[in-house]
């Protein structure tokens, strides 16, 4: 018995070994069959769609696939690729870019990327077709060359917002409007209680737009080696066919896609190779993996309280109170961090919330670590309340920001309901129970407490926004009233800091670290995201770990037939929210978003 029993143990000691020694093996065949680059690259991008800022943590889209690209991925792998010999140059096809902030964002990574020597090429089928295509243009402007198809257009047609008044719709569904606002220029409410743009409303609006308009001008002009008044009268005359584009020099040429791909891959050298972006990024490592660290942490979505959350099939994310501060906190904690980058993409929401977050960058700057923010598309109301306690704020020129200011009050829908023969009884306990109910009028009580609570609220934004900036309160209460501004007018008022994106506010990262220019460091995401395994399991109210990983497939496998409904019914309720069909009007510092066509 006892020569089996070592006989069986020096049968299992060599199978171990042999297994070891076949896995290192295995490990080794797959570290040498792994995809490499190309000696001769030309590097392809396709903007089809506007890029996210972040994807979620809890987001599923790389369970199906690759995750969706984001403005870093591509920041970062122009950065990789500009000091990359085997990158020979860069194509890309432009048809959604996203907004002005990310335009600029992009445009600032190709002109790096062309500093370096490599050319940057952009093409399209048609710019616009039926509708302005003026972002799209004005990102390709940065290009070395630009090309569109013979039966392409350019229709640069300039930049317009479209903000929707309904204040007679509502009088005719029965439904009043009872909200306050702090002050003239906080204008979100003027869709419901104005039929047109108040003297204010379009104040505001104009100087914003005229700020975007004259930073698209400028651009273009710069990129296509055209005067301004050129390009303003080559909008004026949009849109212009493919022939008349190219005699204006807004082209380089009228060439088919397969047209334009052999000819960069021929200028590229002998046997260039085409890789798209993010294959590239996989291959060849992202630049800011080694160094010091720095933490990367997202405020991105409207602001709530409680947790971030998102549809995990791609849908919109919110920005959860809870999650982005215990995400600040743990990289304040964090021995090893030496900065935090917050990157703020919001147009605010809950004041309570803002709050929470704010206090979060107040603590980390008072336990020793420096926060710089980054301003993406928006950072206004509540988003520039979560930024306005940092080391320093970097923001790109077209960033819608500030709209210091505060709304808040209930939707009147009671002879909503009478219209439709249902009549709503109430009994209730205490004074004011009834106080957001949107059955009842406010009394006149009840209006003065809603506007005091609203007065509570902007007394405490500008006070703390002024101290925030090192500003003179008056000053800051003279730029505030509501108002947005563009990041290039905000950086003169002293609402930011510094006008770019990633690359100047890692600048302003080391300055604050006390790092040398040149330092390299290492970007860590706070949090991680999470793996879809842990996603499902949050989905299916399990914990980590509760399931096995095939457990968990075959949850999601039974669940995601009724994601779609269930996304649907979410979208209804919101929508129903937001009109005070089912209850207050809960965000109370979010900043006007009117539609903007460019």
């Amino acid at each position: 018995m006892k020569r089996f029993i070592v006989g069986a143990l020096a049968v299992i000691g060599a199978l171990s070994i042999l297994f070891v020694g076949g896995l290192i093996l295995l490990l080794m065949v797959a570290s040498a069959s792994k995809p490499s680059v190309p000696g001769t690259l030309v590097l392809e991008l396709e903007l089809d769609q506007p890029l996210q800022e972040q994807v979620p943590e809890d987001s599923l889209a790389g369970a199906f696939g690759p995750d969706p690209a984001t403005v870093r991925d591509v920041v970062e792998a122009l950065e990789k690729a500009a000091q990359d010999s085997r990158v020979k140059s860069l194509l890309v096809r432009i048809d959604q870019p996203g907004g002005i902030a990310v335009a600029q964002e992009l445009r600032d990574a190709v002109k790096a990327f062309r500093a370096s020597g490599k050319k940057a090429v952009a093409y399209t089928d048609t710019f616009g077709e039926g509708g302005s295509a003026t972002g799209a243009y004005y990102l390709a402007s940065a290009f070395d060359e630009v090309y569109v198809q013979p039966s392409g257009d350019v229709t640069l047609t300039g930049v317009a917002m479209e903000t929707p008044f309904a204040r007679d719709a509502f009088a005719k569904l029965g439904v009043q409007p009872r909200i306050g606002q702090r002050y003239e220029y906080k204008n979100a409410v003027n869709t419901y209680t104005e039929q047109g743009y108040t003297a204010a409303h379009r104040e505001a609006t104009e100087k914003f737009l005229g700020s975007l308009f004259g930073q698209v001008v400028r651009g273009i002009a710069e990129g296509r080696k055209l005067s301004e008044d050129e390009v303003k009268a080559l909008i004026d005359r949009a849109p212009l066919l493919g022939q008349a584009a190219l005699e204006a020099k807004l082209v380089d040429g009228l060439l088919y896609r397969d047209e334009v791909l052999a000819k960069v891959k021929a200028e590229a050298g002998e046997g260039a190779k085409l890789l798209f972006l993010d294959k590239y990024l996989e291959r060849a490592g992202r630049p800011h993996e080694t160094g010091e660290t720095v933490a990367l942490v997202y405020g991105v979505g409207g602001i709530v309280r409680g947790k971030s959350s998102s549809n995990p099939l791609g849908g919109e994310a919110t920005f959860g109170a809870d999650s982005v501060a215990l995400a600040l906190r743990k990289a304040t904690e964090d021995k090893d961090v030496k900065a935090i980058l917050f990157r703020v993409d919001s147009p605010g929401g809950s004041y309570v919330a803002s709050d929470t977050v704010r206090r979060e960058v107040q603590r980390a700057r008072e336990l020793g670590k420096p926060v710089i923010v980054s301003m993406a598309t928006y950072a206004a109301s509540g988003g520039y309340f979560v930024s306005m306690g940092a080391d320093k704020i970097v923001a790109q020129p077209g960033t819608l920001t500030g709209s210091i200011g505060v709304y808040g009050g209930k939707m009147v829908t009671a002879d909503f309901w009478a219209k439709l023969g249902i009549n709503f009884e109430t009994v209730a306990f205490g004074k004011d129970a009834t106080l957001y109910s949107t059955d009842t009028d406010f009394s006149p009580e009840q209006l003065a407490k809603n506007e005091a609570s609203l007065d509570r609220v902007y007394v405490d934004f500008t006070q703390k926004a002024a101290e925030g900036r090192h500003l003179p309160l008056e000053k800051l209460q003279a730029v505030a009233r509501g108002r947005v501004w563009t990041g290039e007018d905000a950086k003169a008022l002293g609402l930011v800091d510094e006008l770019g994106g990633f690359p100047k506010a890692l600048e302003l990262v080391r300055e604050a670290a006390k790092l040398p220019k040149d330092a390299k460091v290492r970007l860590q995401v706070f949090p991680r995201k999470k793996q879809p395994a842990e996603v499902i399991a949050g989905l299916l109210g399990g914990g980590e770990g509760d399931n096995s990983e095939d457990e968990r497939s075959a949850q999601l496998a039974a669940l995601s037939p009724w994601v779609p409904a269930l996304e649907q019914t979410r979208q209804l309720y919101r929508l129903g929210t937001r009109l005070g069909l089912w209850g207050p009007q809960p965000e109370t510092l979010r900043a006007p978003l009117p539609e903007t066509r460019w």
